[in-house]
């Protein structure tokens, strides 16, 4: 399992306590100690026997004294990979003894390369951002060096420079000013198959001119020098915005399978192009086991599984509840669940397309029946919409709620207080608050400071 034992929760973590300290102190948040079951001992050692508040902000003090963060982007910093280093994976020097054993570096399963101008002022460069748009002073940097970027992203990202390198058309560096060629994403999975989306503006090409181009990197992937990847599947999205989804602009198969399949607690797995799935696959499956372990659910209870995405925290927990109800906005990521429930099997399952503010309220009306309702939820760093939050503390049948969360500050703060806080008739939070009663980190990002928490809420 990668990084699981680390007991360093870092900044994010650190924070959470200090803002249970604050709402504990207000009254709004009753901070309850109790051990966490035997199977966190694995990965969390000692971190919650004793003073949990002391080690945590011992450890982050340690790891903040290891971050070097570069004032600018001057030559006297060292080298540009260094300084890449440091910025996405700012723990990389540290020799990982405070750290886990098991797999620690190229644990990501998927990447995002950006294309910029590089340190020689090539801007046909494919690599991570240093510096910031503000400032202008923007470099992309390869990712060679970077621990969590496995070698076969790296390999993808540097032959995919090679073919905009020969390419006459020029790369999109900011939307205004023009250019084709964008980002790619990688995608892998345990069985070392590897999924590619080449990103491109199509800015006023024709139908004819974007088919040269969709054939010319094709051709370059298959019989080119990028076969030397040994692609699994190659996608091509036409993109006019920052971000799109599948809907906005369909993600085009250019060759090879549709799909990337995982095997994740004993569950055959679809990974649509468009779909979520947690960047660190045996990360996830101790993630997913912790929450599945603080949900106490049975066979009497519904599990609501909000922002699910491929249903995979609701699907692995099938067998011992009586039904389980997911929400998730991104309609490949739905189709992907539809699809693992049937191929595993799996009957008691339903999952629901669209934004959760609107579905949740009127799925919960018909809970309301004394059934017992568990509900997960996984948002995004943005947080959970204030609808959301309205309706699950309004319906009474949710007794408890298990929250993870990647980003504790800014959003999720917010989600937290609104879940904790008295009855407020004016916000419409009408139910019964909750109580914090647990919180578990689980490392799914070595050499960053970052890690998922899960959060335990009952009332």
């Amino acid at each position: 399992m990668a990084g699981l034992k680390r007991r360093v929760p870092m900044h994010s973590l650190r924070y959470f306590i200090s803002m249970v300290g604050l709402f504990s102190k207000s009254g709004l948040l009753p901070w309850y100690a109790r051990n966490p079951p035997g199977w966190s001992q694995l990965f969390l050692g000692t971190v919650c026997k004793g003073d949990f508040t002391h080690v945590v902000a011992t450890k982050c003090q340690k790891g903040q004294k290891s971050q070097k963060k570069p004032s600018h982007l001057g030559p006297l910093d060292g080298s540009w990979q260094e300084r890449l280093a440091d910025v996405v994976t700012p723990l990389w020097r540290l020799s990982y003894e405070e750290q886990l054993k098991p797999v620690i570096n190229g644990y990501r399963n998927k990447s995002t390369f950006s294309v910029n101008r590089g340190p020689d002022g090539n801007p046909k460069t494919v690599g991570y951002y240093l510096g910031t748009w503000r400032d202008g002073n923007i470099v992309c940097v390869r990712s060679n060096n970077l621990k969590n970027i496995p070698e076969k992203h790296s390999q993808v990202a540097q032959y995919y420079e090679v073919f905009l390198r020969q390419s006459p058309l020029e790369p999109c560096l900011v939307f205004h000013e023009g250019g084709y060629w964008r980002e790619l994403i990688v995608r892998t999975n345990s069985q070392g198959h590897t999924m590619a989306i080449i990103t491109f503006h199509p800015q006023k090409l024709s139908q004819e001119e974007l088919h040269v181009q969709k054939e010319t990197v094709k051709e370059f992937f298959i019989r080119g020098p990028g076969a030397a990847c040994d692609l699994t599947s190659l996608y091509f999205q036409e993109s006019t915005m920052t971000r799109c989804s599948h809907q906005q602009s369909p993600y085009q198969l250019l060759f090879g399978e549709p799909y990337i399949f995982e095997e994740l607690l004993s569950l055959k797995i679809r990974i649509s192009p468009d779909a979520f799935f947690q960047i660190n696959t045996a990360g996830a499956e101790m993630l997913y086991r912790t929450v599945g372990e603080l949900t106490g659910v049975n066979s009497d209870t519904i599990l609501l599984d909000i922002c699910c995405g491929t249903g995979v925290i609701g699907l692995s927990l099938a067998q011992h509840t009586s039904q389980v109800l997911g929400i998730e906005l991104v309609e490949q990521a739905v189709e992907d669940a539809r699809w693992t429930a049937a191929f595993n099997g799996i009957t008691n399952s339903e999952f629901h397309t669209g934004r959760a503010e609107k579905i949740l309220p009127g799925l919960l009306k018909s809970k309301e029946d004394g059934q017992s309702v568990v509900a997960v939820v996984n948002p995004a760093r943005a947080g959970l919409h204030y609808k959301v939050i309205q309706a699950i503390r309004n319906c009474r049948a949710i007794r408890t709620l298990v929250f993870v969360s990647c980003k504790l500050h800014g959003e999720s703060t917010r989600n937290i207080i609104e879940l904790c806080c008295p009855p407020d008739s004016a916000k419409k939070l009408l139910g019964e608050p909750f109580v914090l009663q647990q919180a578990v980190p689980v490392d799914l990002f070595p050499h960053t400071p970052h890690c998922e928490l899960v959060l335990l809420f009952t009332r």
